[in-house]
């Protein structure tokens, strides 16, 4: 369950950064009312899962997914550049996910 609360954490965090990205600087009230209530659902998820898993792993799950998850956003939605040194950054985020998963003792 606690894995399940951290991906779900971490599609939330995913979620409010996009939504960040689109308030324009807190001017535009819809994208930023789901950023916060994202945020909050983000944090809610993540302190569901620390109670079992550690908070390294946790921590660094969370911020992983979101921030792989924002890359691709940001290439198939927003039109960011896509380079093969970022491909190659996103590649060993991942890589580093797998292996801080494969290494918890959860």
């Amino acid at each position: 369950m606690a894995w399940i609360c951290l991906v779900i954490a971490g599609i939330l965090e995913i979620i409010w950064a996009y939504a960040m990205k689109q308030s324009h600087g807190f001017t535009q009230p819809v994208p930023t009312a789901v950023m916060v209530v994202a945020m909050i659902g983000s944090f809610g998820f993540l302190s569901v899962s620390m109670k079992t898993l550690p908070l390294g792993t946790a921590y660094t799950i969370w911020t992983g997914i979101g921030a792989v998850g924002a890359f691709l956003v940001g290439i198939s939605v927003l039109g960011e550049t896509v380079s093969l040194p970022r491909i190659a950054a996103a590649v060993l985020i991942v890589s580093g996910l797998i292996l801080m998963k494969v290494s918890s003792p959860e």
